[in-house]
C-alpha cells in the first residue's frame, strides 16, 4: 500500500510541476523511480517516458479545449524532428552506462536550471 501511495505522490508531482512549468515530468519521475524504488537509470527513463505519454494526451486535450493556445506549427515541426532524435536517442541510451546516464541527466538538470536563474 505505502508503495502505491508514493507512485501516486509521484504522478501527481509530476503531473502538476509539468502544467505548471512545461517541464517533463522526468525531472521528478526519474529521480523518483531510481531513489525510490531502486530501478537503474536506463529502466527509469523508459517507464517515465511511458507514463509522459499518457500525461501529454491528456494535458494536450485540455490545452486544445482553449482555441489558440498551441501553435499546431510549431507542435508539427518540433515532433518531426524530435521523433527522428528520440529514435536515435533510445538506441543510443542502450549503449551507455547507467552512470554515464546520470551524470548527463544531472548536468542537463543544472545547465538548463542555471539559464532559467539567470535570465
Amino acid at each position: 500500500m505505502k508503495s502505491i501511495i508514493f507512485l501516486i505522490s509521484i504522478g501527481v508531482m509530476s503531473g502538476l510541476i509539468g502544467a505548471l512549468c512545461g517541464v517533463g515530468g522526468g525531472i521528478i519521475m526519474v529521480p523518483a523511480f531510481t531513489w525510490g524504488f531502486g530501478m537503474d537509470q536506463k529502466k527509469a527513463i523508459a517507464t517515465s517516458m511511458a507514463v509522459i505519454v499518457i500525461t501529454a494526451i491528456v494535458a494536450t486535450a485540455n490545452h486544445a479545449r482553449n482555441p489558440g493556445a498551441i501553435d499546431w506549427k510549431v507542435v508539427g515541426l518540433v515532433a518531426a524532428g524530435s521523433t527522428i532524435a528520440a529514435w536515435w536517442g533510445t538506441d543510443l541510451m542502450k549503449q551507455l552506462s547507467n552512470p554515464a546516464l546520470t551524470r548527463i541527466f544531472a548536468a542537463v538538470m543544472i545547465i538548463v536550471g542555471v539559464k532559467m536563474l539567470w535570465k
